[in-house]
């Protein structure tokens, strides 16, 4: 069975999504899943023909993000058209879960160099469009989960209570998230992060004609606890408001994965390596408390602990989703999270997990570590998770 590992990590910078008009709500998402690919291929000195699949998660595979976007993205690059693609969708959790088909693949020695990523232009497509005739028509009438939550505020908000986490609990992650983010930032800490060509759009939304180059997150703020008391909540009776939830935002991210030989052969040097990988089913009352189910299912086919993680990479769709995976595993939360999270830097669902990934590489080889674990809720009551080893 050969080795497969990471030898590259990339992503685009993330923009803001609606209801602003954002850094990067002017690029169409075939275009911005294409400059993860183009970065990866030609800063490891690859011909576009030595790809030979790439499989990338997408959420909502409508419009411009419908009809097989891995391979809309690659075509796009207007080189050989050989890679073979697929689109993942497993939710927020697309991309991770597309890393560990790859990781698979390579492992099987069906492929020998393959990309693994994902793209959400959310500013363009909208969360749920792809549901034509309305949320919730997908389920049939005699759904045998009558008190699944309703929505992710609805399941936010039950975790919450099943946690006994509090308004003040939340907040306090929020302006930590903010916090680390800008300090990463400024201190140079995201060497993955590619520049991109953006269009200027006005006010209306629509091209300018100019363009800009767009190198960072767009999604910080200087936050405090005093501005995240005043915000409203999203739910009657809940505890979360848009400051304590990840932002709608735009990006697109990528890893390059090889077998150690063929890494090796062409003079490249591996990364990193995936020790397990799983998506996890969830109980659909709670629906995003997938991250506990899928740190229990790595831990139990691992033999690892809490003690054996250097650094974590859990996605903050919202904040209660983390600190109810902190408290079932009594997490330092010191490891979690060091350059801030999706409340701070956004999440564009469909690429994510591949976010998450590069992070946790690029964490690993900031800090002199060697383990790291990645988490992430998912809709459709999931949860992915990845054991990553640094070479």
């Amino acid at each position: 069975m050969s080795e497969a590992v990471i030898v590259d990590v990339v992503r685009t910078p993330i923009g803001r999504g609606k209801p602003v008009v954002g850094d990067l709500s002017g690029v169409h998402a075939v275009k911005l899943l294409a400059e993860s690919y183009r970065a990866l291929v030609e800063r490891n000195g690859l011909d576009y023909a030595d790809i030979e699949q790439a499989y990338s998660g997408c959420v909502t595979q409508a419009g411009e993000q419908s009809n097989n976007m891995a391979k809309n993205a690659w075509l796009q690059l207007g080189q050989a058209y050989t890679a073979g693609c697929s689109t993942i969708d497993t939710q927020c959790g697309s991309a991770q879960a597309a890393n560990h088909l790859m990781s698979a693949l390579i492992q099987a020695g069906q492929v020998n160099i393959g990309i693994a990523g994902g793209v959400e232009a959310m500013s363009r497509v909208g969360l749920g469009a792809s549901a034509i005739h309305g949320p919730g028509y997908f389920i049939p009438d005699d759904w045998p989960h009558p008190s699944a939550a309703a929505s992710q505020f609805e399941a936010a908000e039950r975790i919450a209570n099943k946690r006994g986490i509090t308004r003040l609990d939340i907040d306090e992650l929020a302006c930590e998230s903010h916090r680390r983010a800008i300090a990463a930032w400024d201190a140079g800490w995201f060497p993955q992060v590619i520049d991109v060509e953006a269009p200027i759009l006005g006010e209306d939304g629509e091209p300018t004609g100019e363009t800009k180059t767009v190198s960072r997150d767009q999604g910080m703020r200087e936050t405090t606890m005093e501005g995240l008391a005043q915000l409203k909540v999203m739910a009657e009776g809940g505890i979360h408001t848009a400051g304590t939830s990840s932002q709608v935002s735009d990006g697109s991210a990528a890893v390059l994965w090889m077998s150690a030989e063929e890494a090796r052969a062409r003079g490249l040097k591996p990364r990193a390596r995936i020790i397990q990988g799983v998506v996890a089913g969830t109980d659909p009352y709670y629906l995003l408390d997938g991250p506990v189910d899928a740190t229990h299912l790595l831990f139990k086919k691992t033999g690892m602990t809490m003690s054996d993680i250097d650094v974590v990479e859990i996605n903050e769709a919202f904040a209660a989703v983390v600190l109810s995976w902190q408290r079932e595993f009594d997490a330092d939360m010191s490891k979690v999270n060091c350059k801030g999270g999706a409340i701070a830097l956004g999440h564009p669902v469909g690429s994510t997990g591949a976010r998450l990934i590069g992070e946790a590489v690029c964490e690993l080889e900031r800090q002199d570590k060697n383990i790291a674990l990645v988490t992430m809720c998912c809709g459709a009551s999931n949860g992915t998770g990845t054991i990553i080893e640094r070479i």
